[in-house]
């Protein structure tokens, strides 16, 4: 990602090293533009295990401006002091095993803090809110620069947009205005066009800032360092090498309090355009021009347009879906989907996707791409397998090899964020044995781990300006092109199994035939 900002040469031993002075490899990223951070649902679940929580951070890592403030607008009736309270809670709680807490950086945010009460639809809101931007563009020399969060559900959206457009307050006359919204953006392809469109008749697209958290994780935004700066990595990133790539995004949680949102929207709609779409994307994409924003997010566009497009009989061989029964997770009995709160008793919403696709181009024509994300699966993993070719077994054919294991790159993104190469090396002993071996890299063991919501770096990124880890209009709709065949399947055969797999396990068996028909098999952790 953006290489140019306080980025540092490391060495293995975690020693920092290159031509330049240490003052120069050490300096910092710079400091953010003085703003005003306005978040709509700031009384909700994501504020304040998230967003607060990163202000703290950012201002510890010294990001953030004097002249910063956070002004929270939501229907929940506070005051500033209770706003406070939910601030200082959702800090502490964050860092309650943290040692290096500093009291003085969670006063310094909750000097800064307002709060509005009031209802999205009511003008009242925007005009208490247009009055305290102007006292606090007043009093804290802020510039007229505000990042609107819309953390709220989203038909909200472009409620809460043209309210903002009504007042003035997404006009760039002074200063600069931002808007980050959540995902889901849309719920299907024209949906997602049709909020594109709205929201561009109020806001310019450098505005917009269509979050992914995902692409907020360190390994996420190694991708392209990992590819672009070895030379010996790149050269091997193609169809002539490798033969699979497998993405797997599973969680071990169920739906927990989001079952109406879930039972409406399904696993396909809440993972696959957003998250499983932007780390295929990163993996396959060609090398940008520039690490400037529209630079990368025009090669992750191509890759997304080069998907080879789903035929209703390919959607039937090539796809998967699946709904959790009850089972064991952790020791713990847990209920099935379809005993989850505000889930209707006979859903037919999947929480288990699995999809192969290949990526129509020259670099990857012939090699497929497996992605498969479900909950209530064995444990919470998220990683990129790059399995590459078998050498020829011919070298081996006297000796008591059988078989070869293939290489792989593995890039575990969460938990614990890694990157791992799997090799062959001779079992020792006087017969010729081969046994794969793994070669590790552990981010946590070289870098120090500052406590970290994954939501730093997007919100400084769009308190900078800088969009590279953020979707554009057509990234999106990229997206949702590739999964609308499937949606249109889907919608008119429901399926007959559900549930099809049982908490606990790796999902119905149906996921591994999708394998074992092209000779392959996912890689289990």
């Amino acid at each position: 990602m953006p290489v140019a900002r306080g980025v540092e040469e490391i060495r293995v031993d975690g020693h920092y090293s290159g031509l330049h002075d240490p003052e120069t490899i050490m300096a910092r990223a710079r400091i953010a533009d003085p703003c005003v951070a306005v978040i709509f649902g700031a009384s909700g679940d994501l504020a304040k295990r998230k967003l607060l929580p990163s202000f703290y951070n950012l201002a510890k890592s010294q990001l953030l401006p004097d002249n910063f403030c956070i002004v929270g607008v939501a229907r929940t009736a506070l005051s500033h002091e209770q706003f406070k309270d939910i601030i200082r809670d959702s800090i502490c709680h964050q860092h309650e095993l943290d040692t290096d807490f500093e009291s003085r950086i969670c006063d310094w945010i909750l000097e800064r803090a307002r709060y509005i009460a009031g209802d999205y639809h009511e003008t009242n809101s925007y005009d208490a809110l247009q009055q305290t931007l102007r006292e606090l563009d007043t009093n804290r020399n802020i510039g007229g620069n505000y990042l609107f969060y819309f953390s709220t559900p989203p038909d909200l959206f472009l409620l809460i947009a043209k309210q903002l457009h009504a007042y003035g307050l997404t006009a760039e006359d002074r200063g600069w205005r931002r808007v980050i919204v959540e995902k889901p953006f849309g719920r299907d392809l024209e949906s997602a066009k049709e909020l594109n469109r709205e929201l561009l008749k109020i806001l310019k697209e450098n505005q917009i800032y269509r979050i992914d958290h995902y692409l907020g994780k360190e390994t996420v935004q190694n991708i392209l360092i990992f590819r672009f700066s070895n030379s010996i990595f790149e050269p091997v990133w193609n169809r002539r090498y490798v033969d699979n790539v497998q993405i797997t995004v599973a969680e071990d949680i169920g739906v927990e309090h989001r079952g109406s949102f879930y039972d409406n929207v399904g696993a396909l709609r809440d993972m696959v355009p957003s998250h499983l779409m932007q780390l295929m994307s990163l993996t396959a994409m060609e090398p940008p021009a520039s690490f400037h924003a529209d630079a990368v997010r025009d090669e992750q566009t191509k890759v997304l347009r080069a998907v080879q497009p789903f035929s209703p009989e390919e959607v039937l061989s090539c796809t998967v879906r699946g709904q959790y029964d009850e089972g064991i997770i952790g020791g713990q009995r847990v209920p099935a989907y379809r005993a989850e709160p505000f889930v209707a008793p006979n859903s037919n919403s999947e929480t288990f996707v699995a999809l192969k696709l290949f990526v129509d181009n020259w670099r990857w024509s012939g090699v497929p791409f497996y992605l498969r994300t479900g909950k209530r699966l064995p444990r919470r993993l998220t990683e990129i397998v790059m399995q590459f070719r078998k050498a020829p077994l011919v070298l081996f054919r006297d000796t008591s090899v059988q078989s070869l294991m293939p290489n792989t790159i593995t890039i575990r993104i969460q938990p614990d964020e890694a990157i791992s190469l799997q090799f062959g090396v001779k079992v020792p002993g006087f017969q010729v044995r081969v046994a794969p071996v793994n070669m590790d890299f552990p981010y946590g063991d070289y870098f120090k781990a500052e406590p970290s919501t994954g939501y730093e770096r997007l919100l400084y990124d769009c308190m900078i300006g800088d969009a590279t880890l953020f979707q554009r209009a057509d990234t999106v709709e990229g997206g949702w092109a590739v999964v609308e065949p499937v949606l249109d399947v889907w919608e008119a055969l429901p399926p007959r199994d559900f549930p099809n797999y049982a908490a606990g396990t790796w999902g119905p068996s149906s996921s591994f035939e999708l394998m074992k028909r092209d000779g392959r098999f996912w890689k289990q952790p």
